[in-house]
């Protein structure tokens, strides 16, 4: 750290994404990619004609996008924010509606970027423990008396919980923002948004990461009242008004017009994650239930980090948290049913060590 770092920051610990490996090849399970790519329309829309078009500036209000989502998800194009990953709605959101006298709360095992944003602008961090089976329970968040974010489902778990639950979290505390984040939504579980047009103070977000194959793209959306959305506009238009590019807004609106294409990968996808589930549990693993594109188990002869070690020495990357209640647990991004078979068989292989 150089002497010119302003000193509020100098503790601050930063998110550490996953692993991205240079050195040799892996099969990496351990980002929650998509094993899947766009669909042909995207890579058709970003083409040699919009790389032309890069001396100009996109459409900072993100007119056509907008109105497209609305569309999709049933809500006016004034319900709707595009951001630059759903990373930036979260930013967005603490800024706009957390303080350091109210505080804001959170799963104690949740998306690790939320005690990050909380400690980059000083609020106080209120974190709820997950019931012993790793589920969240609603009643815990009721009349906290802060804004709420928590992951739905939930990161690295793969839990859910039903909007009906969440709905009940509304009810108990209307007068603060409670941040629904449904980066996995479309594996499998039951979106929010529906709500919306009832509670004034919920906010969901979603990504085009996931189950739209754009990681690499970064855009990200917020569904919300009228006015939480004006609120979010007027925190991006005074730090980043051109936040989402053109070849990105592109591929988007293309993304958006091959739903079907999406929607089936999400469905090979959760048919992938069950039968590797399976062959889990045949093997002796203690495995969480999952509505998401990941599986989060326990091997019953060693630690997480041993067996992230082992996997690793064989070229398969996973995700692993040295953390007292996650520390025997690993997380495994749902790849093609391919690279789910080299994992398994990596799996044998590191038992069979021992």
């Amino acid at each position: 750290m150089s002497r010119f770092m302003n000193p509020r920051f100098a503790a601050l610990r930063p998110y550490v994404p996953g692993e991205q490996p240079r050195e040799m090849r892996y099969v990496k399970l351990n980002t929650n990619e998509s094993p899947y790519p766009p669909a042909p329309a995207v890579l058709a829309a970003v083409s040699a004609a919009e790389v032309r078009r890069l001396n100009l500036y996109p459409d900072p209000d993100c007119r056509l996008l907008r109105e497209k989502l609305a569309a999709r998800y049933g809500v006016g194009p004034e319900n709707v924010l595009v951001a630059n990953g759903s990373d930036e709605v979260l930013n967005f959101a603490f800024m706009a509606f957390c303080d350091a006298e109210s505080g804001v709360a959170c799963p104690d095992i949740s998306y690790g970027f939320y005690p990050v944003l909380a400690a980059l602008y000083g609020v106080p961090l209120r974190e709820v423990p997950l019931a012993e089976d790793f589920s969240l329970r609603p009643e815990d968040y009721f009349g906290l008396g802060c804004p709420v974010v928590f992951a739905n489902p939930n990161a690295p778990t793969g839990r859910a919980i039903r909007p009906a639950q969440v709905e009940r979290i509304l009810q108990n505390d209307p007068d603060h923002v409670v941040l629904v984040d449904e980066a996995y939504v479309d594996f499998g579980a039951e979106s929010c948004v529906p709500l919306v047009s009832k509670y004034d103070n919920l906010l969901v977000s979603m990504t085009f990461s996931k189950s739209r194959s754009m990681a690499g793209g970064r855009l990200g959306f917020a569904i919300g009242s009228a006015g939480l959305i004006g609120d979010l506009e007027k925190i991006r238009c005074s730090t980043n008004p051109y936040n989402i590019n053109r070849l990105t807004m592109a591929a988007a609106l293309a993304t958006l017009d091959s739903d079907d294409y999406y929607m089936e990968n999400c469905r090979r996808i959760a048919q992938t994650r069950d039968r590797t589930a399976e062959q889990l549990a045949k093997r002796g693993f203690s495995t969480l239930p999952s509505l998401t594109n990941f599986l989060f188990t326990a091997c019953p002869e060693m630690s997480g980090e041993q067996l992230y070690q082992k996997l690793r020495a064989r070229g398969v990357l996973v995700r692993y948290w040295n953390t007292p209640r996650l520390k025997d647990y690993i997380r495994v991004t749902i790849g093609s049913p391919e690279e789910m078979e080299t994992f398994l068989a990596a799996v044998d292989a590191s038992r069979e060590e021992r």
